[in-house]
């Protein structure tokens, strides 16, 4: 389920990116020679107005081929169509749309997603929504839907009268009375000292928890709210993400939590068990990693033709042949060692699970 969610995750979105590329191209009046949905073998083919759309056997994305990308490439290219000839505007919206093209799929998941099934809103009600594991809560035995009515023979109303109760226990045993169904149940947990860490993963504190995470309540959303929403979410992710690679540069968030693909099949997996909102959502935020990410200025990266087309507007000039092909070598070297580092962490992370 993991492998299978994952390559229909990474795969539409791959493509949704380069058809932003292809789009943007051929409404420029750029040559597209191909355009192919997938990698490897060819399976089956055709070319309509000069661009071959191909479905190939290894189903991870795809590719587009413009002419003259190559500006040195020995076979002649009419400058009318050429990638390389086209003013540096054009070739910066051709470049700019794939990652466009990702951060417009997040807005559009977001927007089906509210507009379908209605918008999360934490629960007010001190109502357990998840139980994580390893933690006193599941030791004791809460489940989720369980709602806390007392903590030591005080009465509980809301989420936020359960967090400062358990906060403030300094780590003495609590007695929880909770509702279960139509049942009365009572159980004793400890809560433990856990580091606290912001949305970003840097540690901001220490408190007191027992494991349980707040529940949530759908609420119904009308279509332009769902718009705005979507919007909204939308814009939050990029800057949050755009804030956590500045933080990591920085050396404030740790490098371990670098994630790979072994991390992204796993995740898939788990968001196409609990349904397609979740498996939406998380697209969405894989769309915006993909659409930023590629925003980088390393070369080889859509960031890095982005940063040679400001060299060239500075210079007056394309860059050498020679200083492009060294960029783009260093630019393929990072990007294998980032890869590699973020494999390397997959891995540990599958040895402490077994642990």
């Amino acid at each position: 389920m993991g492998i299978l969610a994952a390559i229909i995750v990474l795969g539409v979105l791959i493509i949704v990116h380069e058809f932003g590329h292809f789009i943007v191209a051929k409404r420029s009046g750029v040559g597209v020679l191909k355009f192919s949905i997938g990698f490897g073998p060819r399976l089956f083919g055709r070319t309509v107005n000069g661009t071959e759309y191909v479905l190939s056997a290894v189903p991870l994305g795809g590719f587009v081929k413009m002419a003259g990308e190559d500006p040195d490439a020995a076979e002649p290219v009419d400058p009318r169509i050429s990638f390389s000839h086209q003013p540096i505007w054009k070739r910066v919206a051709i470049v700019m749309a794939g990652p466009v093209f990702n951060l417009l799929f997040a807005f559009v998941a977001f927007t089906l997603v509210l507009a379908v099934y209605g918008q999360r809103v934490p629960s007010d009600v001190a109502k357990v929504g998840g139980v994580m594991p390893n933690m006193p809560a599941i030791r004791a035995g809460l489940e989720v839907g369980d709602v806390v009515t007392a903590v030591n023979g005080a009465p509980i109303a809301t989420w936020e009268e359960l967090s400062n109760a358990i906060r403030g226990s300094g780590g003495r045993p609590v007695e929880m009375a909770l509702r279960r169904g139509d049942q009365s149940v009572t159980v004793s947990v400890t809560p433990e000292a856990n580091e606290e860490k912001n949305i970003f993963g840097e540690v901001v504190g220490e408190a007191y928890r027992i494991g349980i995470e707040r529940g949530s309540e759908q609420v119904a959303v009308g279509p332009l709210e769902a718009i705005g929403s979507g919007a909204s979410q939308t814009l939050w992710w990029c800057q949050t993400l755009i804030m956590s690679v500045v933080k990591m540069l920085q050396g404030k968030i740790p490098a371990q939590d670098i994630g790979g693909p072994i991390l992204i099949v796993q995740a898939a997996g788990q968001q196409a068990e609990i349904g397609l909102e979740s498996l939406l959502l998380f697209m969405a935020v894989i769309s915006i990693n993909l659409g930023i990410l590629n925003l980088l200025p390393i070369p080889i990266l859509d960031g890095g033709h982005l940063l040679f087309f400001l060299v060239e507007a500075v210079m007056r000039r394309p860059l050498d042949m020679r200083h492009r092909e060294i960029a783009q070598q260093v630019g393929l070297v990072i990007l294998i060692a980032l890869m590699a580092f973020a494999f390397y962490n997959d891995i540990l992370r599958v040895i402490r699970g077994w642990g």
